[in-house]
């Protein structure tokens, strides 16, 4: 029997903390809470080392009453939401972790809201009862508020140091010895009678024997066992979510309890859509050790003595060391990620504990485990029977929406770089990696700063290769302000064959998006036939290296009506060369405009910081075409911005949303730059 649970909640909320409680609780690791070699069990990456915070997902697989829990802790931070869905993806039923401190923040709420609309069942663990800033009772009341309804606790903290359990009655005082339990005294009674009825009207809410109710009604007693029978099954159906309370060496049993009698097992959890590889849907799979291989890596890790590590949960069948597996591929090639459709051979089989990695003989259906030195499967991809392939639907992953453009420091670092990079895409599904052919810059779309940080302090540490952060370039445009004429004359004559060809363009401008309209007027064989197109190729060369400040031309009309050729000196080269001139030309005597890139921008924000959104847009120079309702408490707002304006957006929407805004890009059109802006653009590259 085996539980998948996440824990989920916002950075600092105590999710780490609570993990290595639950472990020590088991005995599991020491009471030191740390591992083997000495690590902490979940903050063992060189980063999180360095910076004292989660940024990998971590799996901690404990043992209560023989069951199995695989606990996965997430970090908190949203620019690591990848690990975060990773987690999501692999469990069955997640905790929700909030700090008595603290309470909600904006993204668990949403993160809640996620859940319910896949039916994950959940669970609230308020932690740090015992901080001197706990306010228990206000931080219950606002997780009733954010959660909505079936949010009731089970235990009421008592003074940092036990526990009443509101259904059994009693108090539960945790201590050196472990946990007692005795009678509650009076003030503690008048305390459980004030919440047990709220509970247990709850509970009867959900519950399926419909007399429930009109038996508590009319004031008969109802046995603690069926109430306890009908809550487990509720939070199994995720239609009640009960709120324990923890603080370090108090409420671990509790915890443990709800966990495996209340969440429900891989067999009752419903699968991800399964599909053959060419996209027909598959019936036949079901959570079954003995049925047909499927499984899935959520995560790619690297490690400097074993290489690549894949930590993957079975969805069906089972894994055994040695098998030749299927791999599938995953669409996102678009982030440098291929898409795989080859057969590869699984090496040992690990049981994670953090770091550490523990031998498994196999690993059944509805488990986790660790695989080394998969050369070929990356985070995403299905492993499958290789006479029956199989794919999984892909779990949605955010787009990486802030622009990092590096270069490498030293020409011994860039030989390196291509390798390093290579690895961190292949453990990082939200990272995706840019060369930029016209702005000759590597870029890396990251989710947020301290991503970018991890990534860089990574290819440092890890890989040995040192970079640095440039400015980022936007690709701009430029085009013609107005009808102008322009001549090429492309006349050498040196001792043997020279160059001759002379042509006469006119050029005007196009509507946005009208591109290059290359016009022949040539009458009377003034320009032999066989030279236009080298007077049209000519123009598009100049064209790509721009007239002005080195970017494109686009969106114009050119125009040969007129130019001079030689019997025995004019050549496809010669007019080449003269259309580039002739361009040039033309471009001198009337004014070019720059044009900017402008993004289709769409952002996802509650409610309460609409305003604050639609007046930062504006000093973006953005123009908003409007909102609309998106649920509850949250406004879609449209606009389009100058992409010059939002390269750091994502940081900037994260700090006015206090976390919670998401917003969406694409590529619309090209208009003109702002004429202080152009011309500080065009000193810049003089």
């Amino acid at each position: 029997m085996v539980r998948n649970v996440v824990l989920v909640g916002h950075s600092g909320a105590g999710k780490t903390t609570l993990i290595e409680a639950l472990l020590t609780a088991t005995g599991t690791v020491p009471r030191t809470g740390r591992v083997e070699d000495g690590t902490t069990v979940c903050d063992f990456d060189e980063v999180e080392v360095r910076q004292q915070r989660s940024v990998n997902l971590c799996v901690a697989p404990v043992v209560h009453n023989g069951i199995k829990i695989n606990f996965l802790d997430t970090p908190g931070y949203a620019d690591f939401v990848g690990d975060l869905r990773a987690g999501l993806r692999a469990a069955d039923a997640a905790l929700f972790v909030v700090s008595a401190a603290e309470g909600v923040d904006g993204l668990t709420r949403m993160l809640w809201e996620e859940c319910g609309l896949v039916g994950m069942p959940r669970a609230v663990v308020i932690t740090k009862i015992d901080h001197p800033r706990a306010g228990f009772d206000e931080v219950l009341a606002s997780c009733q508020e954010a959660f909505g309804d079936g949010v009731a606790p089970l235990y009421l903290p008592v003074d940092g140091v036990g526990l009443l359990g509101l259904l059994s009655q009693r108090f539960y005082e945790y201590g050196a010895g472990g946990r007692t339990e005795r009678e509650p005294d009076a003030g503690q009674l008048e305390l459980i009678e004030q919440y047990r009825g709220d509970l247990i009207e709850g509970i009867i809410q959900e519950s399926e024997d419909e007399s429930l109710m009109d038996r508590y009604l009319s004031g008969e007693e109802i046995d603690t066992k069926v109430l306890i029978d009908d809550l487990e099954k509720a939070v199994a159906r995720a239609s009640f979510h009960p709120v324990l309370a923890a603080a370090p060496g108090v409420g671990m049993q509790e915890i443990l309890e709800i966990v495996t009698q209340g969440f429900p097992s891989p067999l009752e959890h419903p699968l991800p859509e399964v599909t053959t590889t060419d996209g027909k849907p598959v019936t036949h799979v079901t959570a079954d050790p003995a049925g047909p291989l499927v499984a899935e890596v959520v995560k790619t890790m690297s490690d400097p003595y074993v290489g690549r590590i894949s930590l993957v949960r079975v969805f069906s069948g089972t894994l055994r060391p040695d098998m030749v597996v299927h791999v599938s591929g995953h669409g996102m090639a678009d982030r440098g990620h291929e898409d795989h459709d080859v057969d590869e051979r699984v090496g040992s089989l690990s049981s994670p504990l953090g770091k550490a990695q523990r031998p498994l003989g196999k690993c059944v259906a509805g488990d986790i485990c660790a695989i080394a030195k998969l050369t070929r499967a990356e985070t995403g991809d299905t492993l499958s029977d290789k006479e029956d392939p199989l794919l999984m639907t892909a779990w949605e992953m955010p787009d990486p929406l802030l622009p990092v453009a590096i270069q490498a420091k030293s020409k011994a670092d860039e030989d390196k770089l291509s390798q390093a990079l290579s690895r961190l895409v292949a453990e990082d599904p939200t990272l995706r990696l840019e060369n930029n052919a016209e702005t000759r810059q590597l870029v890396l779309w990251c989710m947020g700063e301290a991503h970018a940080d991890v990534l860089l302090d990574r290819l440092s540490k890890r890989h040995g290769v040192e970079v640095e952060k440039v400015d980022l370039r936007v690709p701009l445009r430029e085009t013609f302000g107005g009808k102008v004429q322009g001549t090429g004359r492309n006349v050498k004559q040196t001792g043997g064959h020279g160059q001759y060809a002379v042509c006469h363009l006119e050029i005007e401008p196009l509507p946005s998006g009208g591109g290059l309209e290359f016009v022949d007027k040539i009458v009377g064989g003034v320009v032999p036939r066989q030279f236009i197109p080298s007077v049209e190729k000519g123009v598009r060369a100049q064209m790509e290296r721009g007239v002005v400040a080195g970017y494109p031309v686009v969106d114009i009309r050119v125009t040969l009506y007129d130019g001079k050729a030689h019997s025995v000196d004019s050549s496809d080269m010669a007019f080449q060369i003269a259309g580039q001139l002739a361009l040039k030309e033309a471009a001198a005597k009337v004014p070019t405009l720059l044009l900017e890139p402008v993004d289709q921008v769409s952002i996802l924000v509650s409610d309460e910081f609409v305003g604050a959104v639609m007046s930062d847009l504006s000093s973006r120079r953005g123009r908003v075409l409007g909102t609309e309702p998106v649920g509850t408490g949250r406004t879609l707002v449209k606009a389009e911005v100058p992409e010059l304006e939002i390269t750091r957006y994502a940081i900037d929407l994260r700090s006015m949303s206090h976390g919670t805004g998401t917003f969406h890009r694409s590529f619309l059109r090209y208009e003109p730059l702002p004429s202080h802006l152009a011309g500080k653009v065009t000193a810049d590259s003089a």
